[in-house]
């Protein structure tokens, strides 16, 4: 959770940030919100804020010579240590994103820089700065009583239940880029300058970040890779596929050799394995530990992935959930077929 009642809302400032390929403006604000002394509305500002974060992956800012070349680390960093010059700080920001934004479907919206005190991560309080924009507008009904009834009103405005984009860079682990969260509920392929061009963070390499990985590479090698190299139904490739997500459910702690020796097994195909592995590291330049502690958020994460579906053409699907030698496979004057063993109909 990163939010309590002790979570507080120091400087807040906003700025209108339009898609410079279009000559929309950058129009800044003359100066820091005075609304946050309003406590209802800096309660619904926060919630608003902070409430969008619903994963658990971290990033951490980055930069491929030196670290102190990400702007937006090179002024969170100013705003910890100087916050009396937290609107200056802001306003650079600004004219950064404004500058990262270099395709013509980037919609304008307002920027918020925001500077929180409070905000609870792993258990701990931490400062923390907050750069949010909103650039998506819903209709909303007003009805309000007059002297002849009634009257019924539509306007446009910011819906506070859902945050477009967003980044929390809590005042941890500075040196290595910061513990960072990010939202991008409008992200499409053009519009990656949020991740990519502005804020230019990579995936924090934690638990969570080894547990992901390794979960989607194993995906990847059951479904993918293994039936080219071996001769494997579609049957065994469910039973491997169960029996991975059952080892990150049961064990605490991930070891490349105890999984070999307990789900895969077969020599040979432990050796294909650490190939794939290897391989599957080099071309999305990610580095999955042999050993880690098993990240219980990323295996329920994964799990939608990791559904077992036999697709027999158009008529049928298998979904197997358990044991492998309840299926039969065969082939007879009719065709190719399962048979399957139950005890109970439900």
């Amino acid at each position: 959770m990163l939010y309590t009642d002790d979570t507080r809302i120091e400087a807040l400032a906003v700025h209108l940030v339009g898609n410079r390929m279009k000559d929309e403006p950058l129009l800044l604000s003359p100066g820091l919100s005075p609304q946050t002394g309003d406590e209802e509305l800096a309660r619904i500002l926060t919630a608003y804020f902070l409430g969008g974060f619903k994963g658990e992956e971290c990033y951490s800012l980055s930069h491929e010579s030196d670290l102190e070349c990400n702007e937006v680390y090179h002024y969170a960093c100013r705003i910890f240590d100087d916050p009396d010059h937290f609107y200056d700080h802001s306003v650079a920001l600004a004219r950064h994103l404004y500058e990262s934004g270099g395709h013509p479907q980037i919609k304008s919206g307002e920027f918020y820089v925001v500077r929180f005190s409070g905000c609870r991560f792993g258990g701990e309080p931490f400062d923390a700065v907050g750069l949010f924009k909103s650039e998506t507008r819903d209709t909303y009904l007003d009805v309000s009583e007059q002297d002849e009834g009634l009257r019924i009103a539509a306007f446009r405005g910011i819906n506070v239940e859902r945050l477009d984009k967003g980044c929390l860079i809590l005042a941890s682990e500075r040196e290595q880029g910061f513990v960072v969260r990010v939202v991008d509920n409008t992200n499409r392929t053009e519009a990656r300058y949020w991740t990519d061009d502005f804020l230019h963070v990579r995936p924090r390499r934690d638990n969570y970040h080894h547990t992901n990985n390794a979960l989607a590479m194993c995906r990847s090698y059951v479904t993918r890779h293994l039936p080219s190299e071996f001769s494997v139904s579609k049957a065994d490739q469910a039973d491997l596929l169960n029996e991975t997500m059952n080892y990150f459910r049961e064990q605490d702690h991930f070891s490349l050799d105890d999984f070999s020796e307990r789900v895969i097994r077969q020599p040979e195909v432990a050796e294909s394995f650490v190939r794939y592995k290897e391989e599957y590291e080099r071309e999305r330049d990610i580095r999955i530990e042999d050993e880690f502690a098993i990240s219980d958020p990323a295996v329920k994460r994964q799990a939608r992935n990791y559904r077992s579906v036999i697709k027999l053409d158009r008529n049928f699907h298998i979904y197997v959930h358990g044991s492998r030698n309840l299926i039969e496979q065969g082939e007879d004057e009719r065709g190719r077929y399962y048979k399957l063993y139950y005890e109970e109909e439900e």
